[in-house]
């Protein structure tokens, strides 16, 4: 997406109507993404429940809407921006490490919850007893780049662990709930052998209550934001996980609705990250060649976070000829503020040969989509949040998102 949307002429426009540093999402490319989706292979029916964590922006998220996507909500609050954005509560599931202090009213107003702990069971189970409910388990398998993006097996707390069938019953007999969904996320991965495992593990969970309409696999389908990596192909993945229904279905009589919850896929690569190079030194020949950027750590985290690669560009109105190693950081005050470390090791450096810039070139960061806007170290050095434009169809740009204020950041502090 780097390359393509933005030349200099265009990153000069955007700064000069918007400043910099600025997230740029591509409409097409998000729609193109939910239609992929979509077309995730089911045999008995879909739902395609969009993972609001990567990027929350109410114009994404309305976008998605229209394209016919549901919504999976990480914790109550997101939920109420999505009934705040005016999405269907019908549409909302909450799988949550925390139960919202309002699940009560959410639920109410038609907005499903998959119990995520026996605690969680039972809260739910005292609150509306003789009800359906979902359930999240931990199949006891896990995938990820990096144990910071595994979210199963025995290191993971997230979903009920497989083994707790009976405490489960208890509480789901004691309460008389019904389980309608099964429900599972193992992490971050591209592997079909892997989901196919997790999938097979997580039907033995709804086998085991007769009552399960609802198959959900979660998302965590890894994006190829570098060349050399490998990003999931979803008909790929799908089409064992189609075979496996079709084989419960055979041996059950029970025909199993099929949930995903993408979030990375559907929109890391349909945004960037369009910033300026404010400053450039060095630590003599035995040392490096730094580019400092107006952005960092404040609007993209990953690479401090996990070591996350990102793709680079540099945009000048004169095109260096030469290029030199490079290392990319960040305006924080922080030694971490990094955005070339080494691949999956945010303590190391990893320099990028890139053309020779200056102070004022512009430096524009893809694979920005998801688990950027939406999760960095927001106002830290008291940096602003920064604006966000969407590219349409036809080139023209909307702002979908102010820049912060001074004001909005102190607004809550009491004297």
């Amino acid at each position: 997406m780097a390359e393509s949307i933005l030349n200099y002429s265009t990153a000069k426009s955007l700064s000069d109507d918007y400043g910099t540093p600025l997230y740029v999402y591509d409409e097409t490319r998000l729609r193109e993404q939910a239609k992929a989706a979509l077309a995730f292979p089911a045999p008995f029916g879909l739902t395609v429940r969009y993972a609001m964590k990567a990027i929350s922006t109410r114009a994404i998220l309305k976008l998605f809407d229209e394209e016919g996507l549901h919504f999976d909500a990480s914790s109550g609050y997101e939920a109420d921006r999505l009934l705040l954005a005016g999405i269907a509560a019908s549409k909302i599931t909450i799988s949550t490490q925390e139960l919202p202090d309002n699940f009560v009213d959410l639920v109410n107003n038609g907005v499903a919850i998959n119990a995520c702990s026996l605690d969680q069971l039972e809260k739910y189970g005292q609150a509306f007893p003789g009800s359906e409910i979902g359930l999240r388990f931990n199949p006891g398998l896990g995938s990820g780049g990096t144990n910071r993006t595994n979210v199963g097996g025995p290191a993971s707390s997230f979903g009920i662990w497989y083994e707790k069938l009976d405490a489960i019953r208890e509480i789901v007999s004691r309460h008389d709930l019904t389980v309608v969904r099964v429900h599972t996320h193992i992490g971050s991965g591209s592997d079909p052998a892997v989901w196919t495992r997790a999938a097979s593990l997580s039907l033995k969970m709804a086998e085991a209550f007769d009552t399960v309409r609802f198959f959900n696999l979660g998302g965590g389908y890894k994006v190829a934001r570098m060349d050399d990596e490998t990003g999931t192909d979803l008909q790929v993945i799908g089409q064992p996980i189609a075979d496996l229904l079709r084989d419960f279905a055979d041996r059950t009589g029970r025909e199993l609705h099929l949930e995903i919850e993408p979030g990375t896929i559907m929109t890391a690569n349909a945004a960037a990250l369009l910033a300026s190079v404010q400053d450039v030194t060095d630590t003599g020949s035995e040392g490096y060649q730094f580019l400092k950027l107006d952005t960092g750590m404040t609007e993209i985290l990953r690479p401090s976070l996990y070591g996350a690669q990102h793709p680079i560009y540099i945009l000048q109105e004169s095109p260096s000829e030469s290029t030199q190693p490079v290392i990319i950081v960040g305006h924080c005050c922080e030694s971490g503020d990094i955005l070339t470390p080494a691949p999956a090791d945010p303590e190391g450096l990893a320099p990028r040969d890139l053309p020779v810039a200056s102070i004022g070139d512009f430096a524009l960061i893809g694979g920005a989509g998801a688990y950027c806007s939406a999760m960095s170290a927001k106002n830290y050095n008291s940096f602003p949040e920064v604006a966000e434009v969407l590219l349409h169809p036809d080139d023209s740009y909307s702002l979908i998102r102010r820049r912060q204020t001074l004001e909005q950041i102190v607004a809550n502090e009491i004297d």
